[in-house]
């Protein structure tokens, strides 16, 4: 089985070595670089890989990434595409020859897309850029689709234990993402995901009003069934909402996001947030102990490693310590540490709690 490696690259000498010793399972390894302006073509190179370089003018990612899918071979099985700011672990072909079936199409993947100060996961979600060679096109100048343009049924498959690992260059811009979106629904207005995605951006720009419109707009389209989706426009409303200084309007979106999609966690634990910050402690219990009875999560980008970690756990002790539960605190900071142990205030809101519950044994006594 003919494995190969495709991926673009522009400036990314300091991940070049890296990636091609994590890619360096495949048969061979594709890279157009779109105008480095310092070593990755030639560190690329003396590691063994094939580049081409060229100009995407105008920029868009749809077109950089099929011109670098037009580098591997047609006689290839397997395209695996990634960015060289990330890492596959070791064994990785292993797992996906062994899960990869005659007439498969595409894989899946656990992707790990950040990670917190302290080295453990941040948001975590399934990826599926891995494809056979034949039947596929990447489309929309950002956030592309690999879309599938080949003849019957796509089949997939998961590969169970390979991961893929995402390690961003903090200094590089994102500036370019705004106005491709809005290329992107501009020429593709029908498509829901691209407007889900412009009204996500305007919010991290703190376009508020921009971000609602877009959002709501989003909610009303009809191809927009996706319940995990629909959910995140609502929240990201609500979140608009607070930029505005609008509790109000983002405790009633957020009630929204709950009902549509009452199987997250991540939309309780915004309202639990949201109640913490406005010391309503019997509502932080509630609604905590709502987001910690749903137990399973999902493989989707939409779930946040907050709503998964330490953060539930953390809030509802508090809840519990400033309603004067002093014996349900103590348990759940203690839950808190099993998932956090080095958070140094988590060590010390429960150095806090043993204390208030060794002065009431005392005064007891």
């Amino acid at each position: 089985m003919k494995i190969c490696v495709y991926a673009i690259a522009k400036n990314e000498a300091k991940f070049a070595a890296r990636w091609a010793a994590s890619m360096g399972e495949a048969d061979e390894m594709y890279v157009l670089d779109t105008g480095s302006e310092d070593d990755t073509v030639s560190i690329l190179r003396n590691l063994n890989v094939h580049v081409t370089e060229k100009t995407i003018d105008p920029w868009r990612f749809d077109a950089a990434r099929n011109a670098s899918l037009a580098l591997v071979p047609e006689d290839a099985d397997i395209c695996v595409c990634t960015d060289l700011d990330e890492v596959l672990e070791p064994g990785w072909r292993h797992k996906l020859e062994s899960a990869w079936k005659p007439g498969t199409a595409r894989a899946s993947y656990r992707y790990t897309w950040n990670f917190e100060p302290d080295g453990s996961e941040g948001r975590v979600f399934w990826l599926n850029k891995i494809h056979c060679r034949h039947g596929y096109r990447w489309t929309h100048p950002v956030h592309e689709v690999l879309t599938w343009q080949g003849e019957g049924e796509e089949k997939r498959v998961t590969v169970e234990g390979m991961q893929l690992n995402h390690h961003p260059d903090p200094e590089k811009s994102r500036a370019q993402y705004l106005p491709l979106l809005e290329l992107s629904v501009r020429e593709a207005p029908e498509d829901d995901r691209n407007t889900h995605y412009l009204g996500r951006e305007y919010y991290f720009y703190r376009r508020w009003d921009d971000c609602i419109r877009t959002l709501t707009h989003h909610l009303g389209m009809p191809s927009a069934t996706w319940k995990d989706e629909r959910c995140a426009s609502m929240r990201y409303i609500a979140k608009a909402y607070l930029g505005k200084d609008d509790p109000a309007s983002a405790e009633q979106w957020l009630w929204r996001a709950m009902a549509e999609a009452p199987y997250l966690r991540e939309p309780f634990m915004d309202l639990a947030w949201l109640k913490y910050r406005q010391a309503n402690w019997e509502a932080v219990i509630y609604l905590t102990g709502l987001a910690l009875a749903i137990q399973e999560r999902l493989r989707t980008y939409i779930t946040e490693n907050t709503a998964w970690g330490s953060l539930p756990w953390d809030l509802r002790a508090l809840g519990f310590y400033y309603t004067g539960q002093m014996e349900k605190a103590h348990e759940a900071i203690d839950r808190a540490l099993q998932l956090s142990p080095e958070k140094e205030r988590l060590q010390e809101n429960k150095r806090l709690i043993d204390e208030t519950l060794q002065n009431r044994a005392l005064r007891g006594a």
